[in-house]
């Protein structure tokens, strides 16, 4: 990646500059508003405590899931804040909007090694708008709240693949540098892409075909083995014209499995057994049954025991692997035996020797869910969307803007 890096940010001197970082502190909330997987925030810290211990003003943006544009308490960063804090051993402020009279005010106040933090960007409405001229309207205000000296740190890997004011146009005004995460981030992807050692396998899960189509069709032609387990096995169960009872299924990707199974059958591994369930539910009523005899009215919760035998013994001998999307809805004890055995059997793969990379939100928070080691992989990438669409091969705007 040829672009300017954090260091080379800080071999410039950044001491009394506004320097704006990107984050993706994007994290999952509970009912109560309380974080349950504060992983992202903790991948936040090393760029902005190096910003912070060579005396920068620094101010960050973010955003917390999908507010429609406009202010919602449901969506506050407020604990994103007091994790923040408490990661960096020193006060975080919240501003109180996105780039109004609070946060002008209190990024005028800054001195050096304080930390601004900005109410969620997605707050405004011009942050993700598709008018050019919107989004660099928004753009010029956070630029403000650095002044004319000020740079920009894109640390944000998860929102890379997005085309907002925050990511992008921001890029186009001020000095720009990859902070510590993306460039990290890119240097494992392209490892995944370019000269991987071989056999080299990737596990796939999540629920939807459709959202894994385009990594299937890239990585297909270029690994030794694809695991497919999770919700979206059943289409391709489906596929091959097994019943499915009441799974999740998209009857409008079976022909489209149907072509894949014939083109990349030798390369593709699905499922011999199901845990299936009478009801979507904790505490459901559960069996294994081989994948040919799904009861009607039975849904598909986790990928069986003989299936996490096959499945694991491929794993073991790969030297790279890549793993996006659980084999099961993890989150219920009686359905998370299939991603876990799958996620021991990539650590016992990286114990080998092998380089292995955790690809997406779901799979981090199981890994950390499931009381796993999380050096037990080579790396826990922080960006799911984006991780998927650079190994598709497409061109990630926010990646782009850096090296101009």
């Amino acid at each position: 990646m040829a672009v300017e890096t954090l260091q080379d940010l800080l071999n410039e001197g950044v001491e009394g500059r506004g320097v704006l970082v990107r984050s993706d502190l994007n994290v999952p909330l509970d009912q109560n508003g309380e974080i349950t997987d504060p992983g992202r925030i903790i991948a936040s810290v090393p760029t902005l405590r190096a910003l912070v211990e060579a005396g920068a003003k620094v101010v960050v943006t973010a955003h917390l899931g999908r507010p429609k544009g406009e202010p919602d308490p449901t969506f506050s960063l407020a604990p994103v804040a007091v994790k923040l804090a408490e990661l960096l051993g020193r006060n975080v402020q919240l501003a109180g909007d996105v780039v109004g009279y609070d946060a002008l005010s209190r990024s005028e106040g800054l001195t050096d090694g304080d930390v601004l933090l900005l109410e969620n960007v997605r707050f405004d409405a011009r942050e993700t708008s598709k008018d050019d001229a919107e989004r660099a309207k928004l753009a010029g205000a956070l630029v403000e709240l650095v002044g004319d000296d000020g740079a920009f740190v894109s640390d944000g890997f998860g929102v890379v693949h997005r085309k907002q004011a925050s990511v992008y146009d921001v890029a186009k005004l001020l000095p720009h540098y990859a902070g510590t995460l993306v460039a990290a981030e890119v240097e494992v992807l392209a490892k995944l892409t370019e000269n991987s050692e071989r056999p080299y396998a990737v596990v796939l899960g999540g629920s939807k075909v459709s959202d894994k189509l385009a990594v299937i069709e890239a990585l297909a032609p270029k690994v030794d083995t694809l695991v497919i387990g999770g919700g979206m096995c059943f289409t391709f169960l489906a596929a091959q014209g097994l019943a499915v009872g009441a799974s999740l299924l998209q009857e409008e990707m079976i022909e489209t499995c149907k072509g894949l199974l014939e083109r990349y059958g030798d390369v593709i591994h699905l499922p011999r057994d199901i845990v299936v369930a009478n009801k979507f539910a904790a505490d459901a009523d559960s069996k294994v049954v081989p994948a040919n005899e799904i009861p009607d009215g039975w849904l598909g919760l986790d990928i069986g025991p003989e299936s996490v035998d096959r499945f694991a013994a491929l794993l073991t001998e790969a030297k790279t692997v890549f793993w996006n999307g659980p084999m099961g809805v993890f989150e219920f004890e009686s359905f998370a035996a299939g991603t876990r055995g799958v996620a021991e059997a990539i650590v016992t793969a990286t114990g080998k020797g092998a380089f292995t990379v955790v690809g997406g939100g779901d799979s981090a928070a199981a890994v950390r869910a499931l009381g796993l080691p999380e050096d037990g992989f080579s790396h826990i990438s922080t960006g799911g969307g984006a991780s998927l669409e650079y190994l598709e091969g497409k061109e990630l705007p926010g990646i782009a803007v850096l090296e101009d």
